[in-house]
């Protein structure tokens, strides 16, 4: 997974990227949905900055997917959490989120993995209030809707 530096743009927008991809495939409507909410310039990229680290993921993906994609690549606990580690700027936290929830909305439908994604956002940024657990990986699978 390439490095970003931390409280980066590029950080944030692979997070919303994640929940974008999250289950399995990204719709029009989940597009859409970034778009209207002006995910690009809140995240302070250029306009074409998200779809920039859109692929950037992918690419990153495929590479670590040890041989091929068979459809369903997994985003081990300890990735995530130090990808989300990477945005410890409460403001930037919390558009984040609000982007990661505007994508998980979009399509009327909370996939399992964009679940993943939201829940362990919220417990490492949020207070604690409940003990740590371990988190389950992410499942991404291939296709787009």
């Amino acid at each position: 997974m390439r490095g970003y530096p931390r409280k980066s743009a590029q950080a944030a927008a692979r997070i919303v990227a994640l929940t974008l991809m999250a289950d399995g495939h990204v719709c029009r409507s989940e597009m859409q949905a970034l778009e209207a909410a002006g995910a690009a310039a809140r995240l302070g990229l250029p306009p074409e900055g998200l779809a920039a680290v859109v692929q950037e993921l992918c690419e990153d993906l495929l590479a670590g997917a040890d041989g091929g994609w068979s459809g369903t690549c997994r985003v081990p606990p300890a990735l995530l959490a130090a990808l989300l580690d990477e945005i410890d700027a409460p403001q930037l936290q919390a558009t984040v989120l609000e982007l990661c929830a505007a994508v998980a909305e979009a399509d009327g439908h909370l996939a399992d993995g964009e679940s993943i994604v939201l829940t362990e956002a919220v417990r490492r940024w949020a207070p604690p209030l409940v003990p740590d657990a371990p988190a389950p990986a992410v499942a991404l699978t291939s296709g787009y809707g």
